[in-house]
């Protein structure tokens, strides 16, 4: 069993960063809990890893927000609330399917999105083992 989800960060850009809180029981992952601050960059990132990589077919992310940041906007643009939450609920929903699937429950790329505090660009792909 799993469970991941963004809880807002409270600072300035929380739109650009959230909190992904993750609780485990499975085995293949080292620690049982991790929060760590992910930018929507980091989830371009794990995607892209994960098609490049891997052989499960990966979810889309919630579309860009390239829209919301042109200036003379009638609304808040990217800091519209009903924005940040319906990205966090898309956000939240890819990664959920991610690390709900058997096979990228195996990618040193998830493993290293969830746990470490920063993610290494230049890491080796490969396959976690218990």
């Amino acid at each position: 069993m799993y469970l991941t989800r963004l809880q807002p960060i409270d600072i300035p850009w929380a739109v650009i960063l959230g909190g992904v809180v993750t609780n485990t029981n499975l085995p293949i992952f080292k620690l049982k809990e991790s929060c760590v601050r992910r930018r929507y960059s980091d989830f371009e990132w794990l995607k892209n890893e994960l098609e490049r990589d891997s052989k499960i077919v990966v979810p889309p992310l919630p579309g860009k927000a390239l829209k919301r940041q042109l200036p003379f906007r009638g609304d808040e643009g990217i800091f519209e609330e009903s924005f940040i939450e319906e990205r966090r609920q898309g956000l939240e929903q890819f990664i959920n399917k991610i690390a709900g699937h058997p096979l990228a429950q195996n990618e040193r790329c998830l493993h290293m999105f969830l746990q470490e505090e920063a993610i290494d660009r230049n890491y080796v792909p490969g396959k976690v083992r218990q």
